[in-house]
């Protein structure tokens, strides 16, 4: 017992001695290495010659990136000096190396559509302006230097719109830069842009997409600029981006001391009250389940009613409707859902004004119908071909052979997968803010991008998609028992059965 007491001593202090002094103190200290990087900043093409040996991991959100090092997935990770400044004042674990990564510079991409060289022109005439008479500086002192995300707010008025409209893709989950605050959308970028669209009378639609998707929606023509784009050489190659409109040291970020004198009850109080209270951002949960539900209901709904009518046509044995739909299930089937998506917002509706939320809706209407498709011949194959035959020598139709015989009892055998595609249709649309949709994943983004806590926003919002699934199984287990002949009583059974004396 002494032996193991003494032990046990020992590999505290060694802790604590390991702890209390910094693990990396150079850049090549960390070859070899996990290192993390947020999607399609390029940062790590600032260090890949000093640490070939390392591996990078990469993440959606910023944010992620400080649950990956303090969870020990990675070694450090690099962000930008200003955002480092904003994760250190809620997380004071943190610490980075003195040298810098390096250093980037950060543009404007312009849509390819008919306005690009105007509003190419247009915006490096402004940046050029904001440089000369010191509005960049100010925006960069206020937002950055002096940086307060809670009292720091954003004109998003006063727009007159003589020239039109612009869509506007930003992050939006990212401080200072562009973040929601008291339900509106706020920061460096947003101020930055707001302010352009005053002076050349436009009016700004802001779209919220993560940052990987900024660049291929530009790039299509969906939106018009852009914001945040990190300058290289094969950006400058394949698309248009505006003059430099600042530039920023980029940060090793390791673990450090933890400052904090907080207990962790009251951490945890802390951050109930951060994720839900502040700001009233329980309202953001809220909106955010209203999308999820709006988008799988009428999925459900378009998808079931779509299916059905395909299958009646393919069941009169036409070859070419046969052979059509044959060519769409595999095509559907096989294509991840999130690439539907994009393709169906940047691509197929890419012209259009179609809001991400019902390009959602066609889409999970699409898989949901295939689906369906497949669900209706599994059921009906299942009833021998004998009950249509003995319909139809009773005199039926046949399509009142197929609406009173073949489809109750085929609804039987599909019932439970019809089920199950529901369950799954609500966890699918979970990849719906890759086309600008506040969904209640995305929404769980946003708010942890706030408040820089992962474990409220992501319990909160695999609860609420518990309980949505459930309510929705509940009605499809309804339908299911109401139309059990198992469950009929026994009047709606010898209902039209003459009763002998």
């Amino acid at each position: 017992m002494r032996k193991l007491a003494v032990f046990l001593l020992v590999m505290l202090i060694a802790s604590l001695s390991a702890f209390s002094e910094p693990k990396y103190s150079t850049i090549e200290d960390l070859n070899g290495k996990n290192i993390g990087v947020q999607t399609a900043v390029l940062y790590e093409e600032l260090i890949q010659d000093r640490v070939p040996d390392s591996t990078i991991q990469y993440y959606t959100m910023p944010n992620d990136m400080i649950l990956a090092l303090t969870s020990g997935k990675v070694d450090a990770y690099l962000i930008e000096e200003v955002s480092y400044g904003v994760q250190k004042k809620n997380h004071p674990e943190l610490d980075v190396l003195e040298e810098p990564a390096g250093y980037i510079n950060a543009t404007c991409i312009i849509g390819n559509n008919e306005r690009q060289d105007v509003l190419l022109a247009e915006l490096n005439e402004f940046i050029a302006e904001s440089h000369a008479n010191g509005l960049l500086a100010e925006l960069y002192d206020y937002w950055i230097a002096d940086f307060d995300p809670v009292n720091d707010t954003c004109d998003i008025g006063g727009f007159t719109g003589e020239s039109g409209t612009i869509a506007v893709a930003v992050e939006g989950g990212y401080e200072p830069f562009s973040f929601i605050s008291n339900g509106r959308i706020s920061g460096f970028d947003v101020d930055f842009i707001c302010r352009f669209a005053r002076a050349y009378g436009y009016t700004p639609e802001f779209y919220e997409v993560p940052f990987e998707a900024i660049a291929p929606g530009v790039e299509s023509g969906k939106y018009d600029i852009g914001m945040n784009i990190v300058v290289s050489e094969e950006r400058n190659e394949t698309g248009t981006l505006s003059d430099v409109y600042y530039s920023t040291p980029i940060r090793l970020v390791v673990l450090g001391d933890d400052e904090s004198s907080l207990s962790f009850i009251e951490k945890l109080e802390q951050s109930f009250e951060k994720t839900f209270f502040r700001e009233g951002r329980w309202k953001l949960f809220v909106q955010g389940a209203g999308i999820t539900v709006l988008i799988t209901i009428m999925s459900i709904v378009a998808g079931t009613v779509l299916g059905f009518l395909v299958y009646l046509v393919c069941r009169k044995g036409f070859k070419a409707a046969i052979r059509l739909t044959n060519f769409f299930l595999w095509l559907i089937h096989g294509m991840p859902t999130v690439l539907l998506l994009m393709i169906l917002y940047y691509i197929v509706f890419g012209s259009s004004s179609l809001s991400g939320t019902w390009v959602s809706i066609v889409g999970f209407s699409l898989m949901f119908a295939c689906s369906m498709i497949d669900m209706l011949r599994v059921g009906c194959n299942a009833i021998g071909r004998g009950q249509l035959e003995a319909s139809t020598a009773l005199g039926y139709s046949e399509s009142q052979s197929f609406f009173r015989i073949i489809l109750p009892q085929a609804a039987q055998h599909f019932l439970p997968i019809y089920r199950n595609e529901v369950v799954t249709l609500i966890k699918e649309t979970s990849v719906v803010g890759y086309i600008a949709v506040l969904d209640l994943t995305k929404i769980s983004d946003l708010v942890r991008s706030r408040t820089y806590e992962a474990f409220f926003p992501l319990i909160v919002t695999a609860i609420m998609y518990f309980v949505i699934s459930a309510v929705l199984t509940k009605a499809v287990d309804l339908v299911e028992h109401s139309i059990d002949p198992k469950r009929r009583k026994k009047d709606k059974i010898l209902k039209g059965i003459k009763e002998w004396e």
